[in-house]
C-alpha cells in the first residue's frame, strides 16, 4: 500500500489531531520523551539522537526495557512516512543486546525491510557513541485508514 518516496516523508497525509500527545514524539506531551527524527536520504533511514535521563531508570544507571521498546517502536513507525501511509504496530520483537546507559549520547536508526500489501516490516537499532548496537528490533505495521479509525478525535 502506498508508493515509496525518496523524499523526506513529511508530506504524509495525516489526520490532524488537536495536539500531538504521543508519549515518544509528541511536542504537546509535557511528560513525554519528545524524540525528534530526521530522514537521512543518503543512508535511507530515519535517525534520532537523544540522551535518557534518570526518570527512565530500570537497572541502576541504565534504561528500563519498556522505554527501550518504546524508542524502537517509534523509530520503526516513522519509516512508514516514506510510503505515505499511517500504519499501526501489530507486532514487535526486541533484542536487548547490551544495557542502554542513562545520560550518554545515543541514537536510534530505522529502515524499511519489506512491504507486502498493507503489511510493512521495519527494523530499528539503538546505538551508543562508538556505534555499538545496544538493542535492535523488527516490527510488523499494518496500514490503516486514519479517517475511519480516528474520526471521533479529529478537530472539526
Amino acid at each position: 500500500m502506498g508508493t515509496r518516496s525518496r523524499g523526506h516523508g513529511h508530506d504524509t497525509q495525516y489526520v490532524r489531531l488537536q495536539r500531538n500527545y504521543c508519549f515518544a514524539c509528541g511536542k504537546n506531551n509535557p511528560d513525554g520523551m519528545r524524540l525528534k527524527f530526521e530522514y537521512d536520504e543518503e543512508r535511507d533511514r530515519f535517525v534520532c539522537r537523544f540522551r535518557l535521563g534518570k526518570r527512565y531508570t530500570g537497572p541502576p544507571g541504565h534504561c528500563h526495557g519498556g522505554i527501550i521498546a518504546t524508542i524502537l517502536d517509534e523509530a520503526m513507525g516513522k519509516v512508514n512516512k516514506l510510503r505515505h501511509v499511517v500504519a499501526l504496530t501489530s507486532e514487535i520483537t526486541v533484542k536487548y543486546l547490551k544495557p542502554v546507559p542513562l545520560n550518554k549520547p545515543l541514537r536510534v536508526e530505522s529502515r524499511e525491510v519489506r512491504v507486502k500489501g498493507r503489511r510493512h516490516i521495519n527494523m530499528a537499532e539503538i546505538l551508543n557513541q562508538k556505534g555499538e548496537v545496544l538493542a535492535s528490533s523488527k516490527g510488523l505495521f499494518i496500514a490503516i485508514d486514519p479517517k475511519k479509525m480516528f474520526a471521533k478525535f479529529v478537530e472539526k
